[in-house]
């Protein structure tokens, strides 16, 4: 089944679209869960609450792509049962490696001029992500959206493990770089 057809089932409120929606993305949700929560039992309950989620706001506002909805649905799930149920675990996952890698790059954002600057930050990284090598950007993404591991990446994009720590780190620098540029103070 494809993606606008599962769409057509959340809007016509069909039970039938959280079937599909399992049998089509279920083992990447599952995948994409267990990347940052490391825990098959919390993995599942995100994906579980993604499916609900879905099924709650879809019919509301379609999206024009289905995986990339449920992807941020998940992420937001995920990131926040683990930050309820794992905060003294942090320092031996990936999820959390992961955004330690990108502290260098951002303030701690306490400030309220700092919150009301978030859309303005938010389209400057989009043009910096627009920027890059898609071999750069799939391994940024990789790394800090789907927060998969150095060694998975290397898999997928068929290099070492020291290129991918590299092209992190370069890419890193540039994306501090960039966003000091913009006026941001890091």
């Amino acid at each position: 089944m494809d993606d606008a057809e599962i769409i057509r089932l959340y809007c016509d409120r069909n039970e039938d679209a959280v079937k599909a929606t399992e049998e089509k993305y279920g083992a990447y949700l599952m995948k994409a869960a267990m990347n940052i929560l490391n825990d098959e039992e919390d993995a599942r309950e995100a994906v579980n609450d993604t499916y609900y989620k879905a099924w709650c706001t879809i019919h509301e506002h379609p999206p024009d792509h289905l995986l990339a909805y449920l992807t941020k649905l998940l992420r937001r799930t995920a990131i926040d049962i683990f930050k309820g149920r794992h905060r003294k675990k942090r320092q031996n996952m990936e999820y959390a490696l992961s955004l330690s890698e990108l502290e260098e790059c951002f303030s701690a954002g306490n400030t309220t001029e700092e919150a009301a600057d978030y859309s303005l930050l938010k389209e400057s990284i989009n043009r910096f992500l627009g920027s890059l090598s898609e071999e750069a950007l799939t391994c940024f993404l990789g790394r800090y959206y789907y927060c998969d591991s150095m060694k998975e990446i290397s898999r997928y994009l068929g290099v070492s493990e020291a290129k991918v720590k590299t092209m992190l780190y370069r890419t890193r620098q540039s994306l501090k770089q960039w966003l000091e540029k913009e006026g941001y103070i890091i």
